[in-house]
């Protein structure tokens, strides 16, 4: 229920990334945290769309002011909204980013979109029925983490990150094929799930930036947790881990 009509409105949201030219920057708070006119605009249309799916439905979003877990988002629906995903990417064109849009059910993930419109590739789970792109089933890779690739982020937004980031990566890239970084976590997690990477991490991120692709990689056999190996909260910002069905251990590097 719902995931066909929220899938399309991830395609719409898409077709005005496609569509924009040279956006505005607004920049906030945080090392090159940017907003532009185009996720302003995304997500505008998204809530209006997703407002008349679900009218009773609370809203969290990047850019509309309400970005702190209420807890009356933890009772009923609740959308959880990242007009692009890799705002940065969008801005010097440096692909993908991606719209994603997660639904929360009495505060767990119930179901879960992300579009990369750049290649027309649209995930999407809901809890309990399977991970799909472009309506396939996807599961993510069995490889052990010595075949495959790593991806991560730099928590570019906090500036006490970088060095353990960094460390981590560094004693990472020999145990794993090479090192990637693409600028969107919610991308990250989503080739995790497809079987393109065997890993991603991040020492902190938004939980609109995971909230959907969580559920996505879940969903395609991934174990994602925060970096000591707890179950995400869904209530606000967490570092993340997502671990491939071929990877069964934390890695050391992150003990």
């Amino acid at each position: 229920m719902y995931a066909d009509e929220i899938a399309a409105v991830a395609k719409e949201a898409g077709r005005i990334m496609l569509e924009a030219k040279r956006p505005q920057i607004t920049e906030k708070s945080g090392h090159a945290n940017f907003c532009t006119e185009t996720d302003e605009k995304i997500q505008v249309l998204i809530m209006e769309r997703l407002q008349g799916l679900i009218p009773d439905a609370s809203f969290l979003g990047e850019e509309d002011g309400q970005d702190v877990f209420a807890s009356k988002m933890a009772e009923g629906y609740c959308f959880v909204i990242d007009p692009i995903d890799g705002t940065s990417n969008f801005l010097f064109e440096y692909r993908p980013s991606v719209v994603s849009i997660a639904l929360l059910k009495d505060g767990e993930p119930y179901i879960g979109v992300i579009y990369n419109p750049f290649d027309d590739m649209l995930f999407s789970a809901a809890a309990g029925e399977g991970a799909y792109m472009n309506g396939q089933r996807i599961m993510s890779s069995e490889a052990p983490l010595s075949e495959s690739l790593s991806v991560f982020g730099t928590a570019p937004y906090y500036p006490g990150l970088p060095d353990r980031t960094f460390d981590i990566a560094k004693k990472l890239l020999p145990l794993c094929v090479d090192l990637r970084r693409s600028g969107t976590a919610a991308w990250d997690m989503c080739c995790v799930a497809l079987g393109r990477c065997g890993l991603y991490f991040e020492l902190k991120i938004q939980i609109w930036d995971y909230a959907a692709a969580a559920l996505i990689a879940t969903e395609a056999g991934c174990t994602v947790t925060d970096i000591e190996g707890n179950p995400l909260s869904y209530r606000g910002a967490s570092s993340a881990l997502c671990l491939s069905r071929g990877i069964r251990d934390i890695p050391e590097c992150f003990k």
